[in-house]
């Protein structure tokens, strides 16, 4: 890139976040925030409306009675689809450029996987655009969180064994082709992790820690403000923590030890073998509740679990925090008697809270990465030195208090 051109990104970029973070404002106020000269700021706000990406929102007055033509963004410029792919749920959303929530569906995950899964999430994204009346054309990425290991090389994801036939297709290439937008995957608690530091119960923390326990179990890892993913994509894979359950078994190799005894299918398994009776996991907290000893002693063992799972993070990464989250993990119960047994475990401090985003946590991560992407694309060019920061969204993200 020619030094002229190199310069003049980084000041677009540099206008066009003013303009998205601190908008309505006026071309004056812009030049001061962010050092450029006037004349400049004119010349890039006249390309950033022509192109439609900011538009005038009326006039402010000045302090002598002159008055001041103010810009923002225009959020409904482009759009992304952000994906939470589930072993049972599928949930989408469709994302303005500002971060607000256009469009959401959700329906349950087909259960043939593979192909059907990617045909699915292409007919979803469709019926959220036809549902927030979207010109398709607009939406300019999909970012997928999913369970397990995407394999950035071919595409396939690896260890989801919640979701049949996706570790032998090239799924990216899939929901690509379904969707007709360019197509990320992540693994889901990694984007739980990122959401809940742009929005949630992390925000500002830099060494941050998010277990999700439900179904499976598995972390996702931010060390010094980074998302740590390690060499092969796994890390944060703590069902293959080897304790629980003999890591040596056949069972462990596929599903994990640890997974085997604190997820849910280890939960209900241990309180019919305890009792005969086949109940949800629900209906064994509530058990518990009443005073059942089989409840009351198995949740008293996962939280044991959990507390293991808590130090051995705490010893390898030391994380500030610890944010417990799924439908299980986020139950408070489990939560304050975690609490309990990590004391006895593990002698340094970690504060351990539960999920403030609950099941948009991933999907706010998603949205997250897919933003600074779109935004990096759009007004930065990729261009070393632009800095794209998001801004916190209207609505659709945070979920209420009555949720």
């Amino acid at each position: 890139m020619e030094p002229q051109s190199f310069s003049r990104q980084v000041s677009l970029c540099m206008a066009m976040q003013t303009i998205i973070h601190c908008g309505p404002i006026s071309r004056a106020s812009i030049s001061k925030q962010t050092g450029l000269s006037k004349q400049t700021v004119s010349e890039l706000v006249r390309i950033l409306e022509d192109e439609g990406w900011v538009r005038e929102t009326g006039r402010t007055s000045g302090h002598v009675g002159r008055t001041a033509t103010t810009y923002e963004l225009v959020p409904d410029s482009a759009y992304m689809a952000a994906v939470d792919l589930g072993g049972t749920k599928l949930r989408v959303a469709i994302v303005d450029l500002a971060g607000s929530v256009a469009a959401e569906v959700v329906a349950p995950t087909h259960p043939e996987g593979g192909q059907a899964v990617a045909r699915q999430i292409g007919e979803l994204v469709a019926a959220a655009v036809a549902e927030g009346r979207i010109d398709h054309a607009k939406i300019r990425q999909t970012v997928v969180g999913c369970p397990g290991v995407p394999d950035q090389a071919t595409g396939a994801v690896r260890y989801a064994p919640n979701i049949a036939g996706i570790d032998g297709i090239d799924f990216r290439s899939a929901v690509e082709a379904a969707t007709g937008t360019q197509t990320l995957l992540e693994n889901d608690v990694n984007l739980a992790v990122l959401g809940e530091q742009w929005l949630g119960a992390g925000q500002g923390v830099d060494h941050l820690a998010f277990i999700a326990l439900g179904t499976g179990i598995g972390a996702g890892l931010i060390v010094n403000g980074m998302l740590l993913r390690g060499a092969t994509g796994a890390a944060g894979e703590l069902g293959y923590l080897p304790f629980g359950a003999d890591p040596f078994e056949a069972e462990s190799l596929r599903v994990g030890a640890f997974e085997r005894v604190t997820a849910t299918h280890g939960i209900r398994s241990a309180y019919q073998e305890a009792t005969g009776r086949s109940l949800t996991v629900p209906a064994i907290f509530d058990a518990a509740a009443t005073g059942d000893a089989a409840a009351l002693a198995i949740l008293e063992r996962v939280a044991r679990q959990l507390a293991r799972a808590v130090a051995t993070l705490g010893a390898v990464i030391a994380p500030t925090t610890v944010i417990l989250g799924g439908s299980i993990g986020a139950r408070p119960e489990l939560i304050a008697a975690t609490k309990a047994e990590l004391v006895r475990c593990f002698p340094f401090p970690i504060h351990v809270v539960p999920s403030l985003l609950g099941d948009h946590a991933a999907l706010s991560g998603a949205v997250a990465i897919g933003l600074t992407e779109l935004h990096t694309a759009l007004f930065a060019q990729s261009t070393p030195g632009a800095v794209v920061t998001l801004p916190v969204p209207k609505s659709g993200l945070i979920p209420s208090a009555a949720e």
